[in-house]
């Protein structure tokens, strides 16, 4: 009988690592190099938002602070309602009016911070975030909202924070993975108009969306986030369980039918021991 884990061994990529987490941190199972870096794409993005939740603690900011585009907050702007492109600092629609996913607006995000702040996000997210959870081989080399490198290993650390916040309160993060403006309409990256599309304050929310690059037995409750670079981070509070796996090809039709059927088997093997 094999586990879930021996799966990624079948997938077509040239490199991969992947670990399970208990809430309490342990890990419950692993395969490949754990400490080989990744290109993270919009994974990214989740240690961008934790960054930003860690700033509003701290009186940074407020959630409800403008930011962005007239109109919007930082609120708006994890949450990808503050009407900002993909990829381009270029307003489409009002604020919350849609849900329009904007690598863009985490950018918008970073300086926002960097504005507040009076530091560089950079600089910021390494005191605040990495440092703080022994991450350190995880790095940002670019966008805020794309271009950050990390291994298995630094985010199994995240993973556990996700699952027992101590850089956050519990009641923050409660919120953050919590639906942002309900009932709003838009587009899953890969995986076509959702109806809602629902997120939380920078992690995209598995409630009831079909299709998904989560399992059908996956809760509602789940929350992450995938990369175009071939990765992703999940938490699944139902089950107690974090996944984090990282690979060299990007996303494609190969990970919209290996991703789902592999985390099943996560959840099957693993859920609550």
């Amino acid at each position: 009988m094999t586990g879930a884990l021996d799966q990624v061994a079948q997938w077509p990529v040239s490199n991969a690592a992947a670990a399970v987490v208990a809430a309490d941190g342990r890990v419950l199972g692993a395969v490949g190099d754990d400490k080989r870096e990744y290109y993270l794409a919009s994974v990214t993005k989740l240690l961008t938002a934790y960054t930003v939740l860690i700033a509003v603690e701290e009186g940074v900011f407020e959630l409800d602070t403008p930011a962005g585009p007239e109109g919007a907050t930082v609120r708006d702007l994890l949450a990808h309602t503050a009407g900002v492109a993909f990829s381009q600092r270029k307003v489409v629609a009002a604020p919350r009016t849609r849900r329009l996913y904007s690598s863009a607006g985490f950018d918008m995000l970073a300086e926002a911070l960097t504005e507040h702040a009076d530091i560089a996000f950079d600089t910021y997210q390494q005191e605040a975030l990495l440092t703080p959870l022994g991450m350190t081989s995880t790095r940002l080399a670019g966008s805020p909202g794309a271009d950050g490198y990390s291994t298995v290993a630094d985010l199994v650390r995240f993973a556990h924070e996700l699952q027992r916040p101590t850089l956050i309160s519990p009641q923050t993060l409660t919120e953050a993975t919590t639906v942002q403006f309900p009932g709003l309409n838009g587009v899953l990256p890969g995986f076509g108009h959702q109806r809602p599309n629902d997120w939380g304050l920078g992690f995209e929310l598995r409630d009831h969306k079909d299709p998904h690059w989560t399992g059908s037995t996956s809760s509602p409750r789940t929350f992450g986030h995938f990369g175009q670079s071939g990765t992703f981070l999940w938490i699944d509070p139902e089950a107690g369980l974090g996944c984090v796996t990282l690979t060299d090809r990007d996303f494609g039709d190969w990970a919209k039918e290996a991703w789902p059927r592999f985390t099943d088997a996560v959840l099957a093997e693993y859920a609550r021991r």
